[in-house]
C-alpha cells in the first residue's frame, strides 16, 4: 500500500526521466543478445509508436478548439478597442522574434550534428523517402510563384484537411476564420457555441492529460527502439547536452536581453524595477510549468508592483496566456531543427520558413498546461516531413526546459501589458 501511494505521488517529469533511463537500459541490453534487437523492435517499440499516434490523434482537435475558443475570447476587443489590436500585433511580433532567435540558434550551433556521422547515414536511409518527398513539395511550391503558399493555407475541404496532420495550416486558417465570423454575430446567438467549445476544450485537455500520463511508457519504448536503431552509439547524449544548453541560452537571451530592451525602448519604467517585480512570478511559473496557473500571480504583480491599470492587465494578460508563447515557440524551433539534424534530414529554406510560420501560428493553440507543447511539436514535425518518433530524443530532459520557458512566457505577458499601458 505504501509503495503504491509513493508511486502515485511521483512527479510526472520524474516518471518520464525514469522512463527514458529505462528505455536506454533496455536498448543497451537488447544489443547484447542475438535476437534482442528484433524483440525490441517487435514487442517494445510499438508502444512508443502508439504514444506518438495518440499525440498526433489529439493535435487537430486541440488546435482547432483552442484557436476557436481563443478567438471567441477576444470579444472584449470591441469594448477595449483602444488596446485590442495593438495587443495582438505586439504579441505576434514578439513571438516571431522568439522563433527567429530559436531558428538562428539551432542553425548556428547545430547540436544534432554532433551525432556520429555513420549513424546519421544509417538513420537517413530509413527516412530518405519522407525527406525527399517534402523537399520536392517545397521546390515545386517555390517554382510556382510567391503566392503558391496560399494553396497550403486555404483548404477546399475542411474534413479532408482534418484527416491529415500535415495540413495543419489549413485547420488554423479555418479555425481563425470561424472564430472571426462568430464574433460578428449577436452574443446571444453565439453563446451556445461558446458553451459548446468551453466543454469541448475541457474534454480535450483531459484527454491530453491522459496521453501525457502514458508518456513514461511511451518514452521508454521509443528510446529503446531508437537506441537499437543507433546501434548503441552514445554520441547522441553529447548532442542532447548541447541541445539542452542551446535552448537554455536562447531562453535567457529573451528574458535577460530582449525583454529588458523592450522595456527600455517602449516604456519609462526602470528595468531593475520590472525584473524585481517579476522575479516571484517567474519563480512561481518555473515551479508550476503552467502559464494559466500563474495568471492570478502575474496579474497581482503587474497591477500592484508595475502599476499597470486594472483595465489593461485584465485584458492583456488573459489574452497573453492564450496567444503569447515566446519561450515555447523559441524552444520548439530549436527542437525541430535538432531532431532533423540528428535524423540526418537537411531542411530546405522553404521548410524552415514553414517551421517559422507553423510555430508562430500554432503557438496560439498551445494550451498553458504542463506537456501541452508536446502535441503541437508533433504537428510541426509532421508538417515538414520529420518523423514524430524523434520527439523521444528530447522528452527525457524536457521538464526543466518546460519550467524555464513558462517563466519566459509569463514575463513576455507582463512586458506587453506594461508597453500597452504606457502608450
Amino acid at each position: 500500500m505504501l509503495e503504491k501511494k509513493k508511486r502515485e505521488t511521483t512527479p510526472l517529469y520524474l516518471q518520464i526521466l525514469l522512463g527514458m533511463i529505462a528505455g536506454i537500459a533496455i536498448g543497451i541490453i537488447a544489443l547484447h543478445f542475438t535476437k534482442g534487437v528484433q524483440f525490441t523492435q517487435h514487442w517494445i517499440y510499438p508502444w512508443g509508436k502508439i504514444f506518438i499516434r495518440l499525440l498526433q490523434l489529439i493535435a487537430i482537435p486541440l488546435v482547432f478548439i483552442s484557436l476557436v475558443k481563443g478567438v471567441l475570447g477576444l470579444k472584449d476587443i470591441g469594448k477595449f478597442s483602444r488596446i485590442g489590436g495593438r495587443t495582438i500585433v505586439i504579441y505576434i511580433c514578439t513571438t516571431v522574434i522568439a522563433v527567429l532567435l530559436g531558428v538562428s540558434m539551432g542553425l548556428l550551433i547545430k547540436p544534432g550534428k554532433l551525432v556520429d556521422k555513420t549513424q546519421i547515414i544509417h538513420i537517413q536511409e530509413d527516412y530518405q523517402s519522407i525527406a525527399s518527398e517534402k523537399k520536392l513539395e517545397a521546390e515545386q511550391a517555390h517554382n510556382q510563384g510567391p503566392l503558391a503558399f496560399l494553396d497550403d493555407i486555404v483548404p477546399n475541404n475542411f474534413f479532408k484537411a482534418a484527416s491529415d496532420n500535415s495540413k495543419m495550416l489549413q485547420i488554423i486558417f479555418f479555425a481563425v476564420f470561424f472564430g472571426i465570423a462568430a464574433l460578428t454575430i449577436l452574443p446571444v446567438k453565439v453563446k451556445p457555441v461558446l458553451d459548446l467549445f468551453d466543454g469541448l476544450n475541457d474534454i480535450i485537455l483531459r484527454m491530453v492529460d491522459y496521453i501525457i500520463r502514458f508518456a513514461p511508457v511511451g518514452v521508454a519504448a521509443l528510446m529503446a527502439g531508437l537506441l537499437t536503431d543507433f546501434k548503441g552509439d552514445l554520441s547522441i547524449f553529447s548532442a542532447l547536452g548541447v541541445y539542452f544548453l542551446t535552448v537554455i541560452a536562447a531562453l535567457f537571451i529573451l528574458i535577460l536581453f530582449f525583454y529588458p530592451l523592450l522595456i527600455r525602448c517602449f516604456t519609462s519604467m526602470n528595468v531593475k524595477k520590472f525584473m524585481k517585480a517579476m522575479y516571484p512570478v517567474q519563480l512561481f511559473a518555473f515551479t508550476t510549468s503552467s502559464s494559466a496557473a500563474t495568471l492570478p500571480v502575474t496579474m497581482e504583480a503587474v497591477e500592484k508592483d508595475l502599476e499597470v491599470s486594472q483595465e489593461t492587465a485584465g485584458f492583456v494578460l488573459p489574452v497573453g496566456v492564450t496567444i503569447n508563447m515566446d519561450g515555447t515557440s523559441c524552444y520548439q524551433a530549436i527542437a525541430v531543427l535538432f531532431i532533423a539534424q540528428v535524423l540526418g534530414i537537411d531542411l530546405s529554406l522553404m521548410q524552415i520558413l514553414i517551421i517559422i510560420g507553423m510555430t508562430v501560428l500554432s503557438s496560439i493553440g498551445t494550451p498553458g498546461i504542463p506537456g501541452g507543447s508536446y502535441v503541437i511539436l508533433t504537428m510541426v514535425l509532421t508538417s515538414v516531413g520529420i518523423p514524430a518518433e524523434g520527439l523521444a530524443l528530447i522528452l527525457g530532459i524536457d521538464r526543466p526546459l518546460d519550467m524555464l520557458r513558462t517563466s519566459v512566457n509569463v514575463t513576455g505577458d507582463a512586458v506587453v501589458a506594461t508597453i500597452i499601458d504606457k502608450k
